[in-house]
């Protein structure tokens, strides 16, 4: 009688953890369903005893959000780790060289009483539009080419 007893007990409990899903087959679907997102690619998936660990690299938080959603949708998992981290956000500014720095400094000391004439600073060279006097254009002229630029276009310059 002990010996069925015991016999049934393990039986019962083969059954009951047997039918608890494998971390194998739980990683297998958080993976087959994080892969359907696109955005969502380059997460890594690792399950120990039901809690799936998510980690990588995405571009938003909204992205971070939805890999956890699927994780934690899928049956068998008890829990989820988030570990993924947002990339960032690499924005190309322009750099300026001392050189444009300096000249447009220049050019702004000149042009403020100038309010017709305008200009650009790129790589040295400056780039002048607008008008200006005769009598300003001499004085103006020898104050810019003091500035040393590599080169000065002025054919958007109108001298009255």
């Amino acid at each position: 009688m002990n010996k069925f007893l015991f016999a049934m007990m393990l039986s019962a409990s083969i059954a009951v953890v047997s039918c608890k899903p494998k971390d194998a087959d739980v990683k297998a679907a958080v993976e087959k369903t994080i892969s359907a997102n696109a955005a969502l690619a380059g997460v890594v998936v690792d399950v120990k005893d039901g809690v799936a660990t998510i980690s990588g690299e995405l571009k938003n938080e909204a992205d971070k959000v939805a890999a956890e959603t699927a994780a934690k949708a899928i049956k068998g998992v008890k829990s989820v780790t988030n570990n993924i981290t947002i990339a960032p956000v690499i924005t190309s500014n322009p750099v300026i060289s001392a050189t444009d720095v300096a000249i447009s400094a220049g050019l702004r000391d000149l042009t403020k009483d100038l309010s017709t004439v305008k200009y650009a600073v790129k790589d040295g060279v400056i780039t002048l539009t607008g008008e200006i006097s005769k009598a300003k254009n001499v004085a103006f002229t020898q104050a810019y080419m003091a500035l040393k630029p590599a080169k000065v276009e002025r054919t958007g310059l109108i001298v009255k």
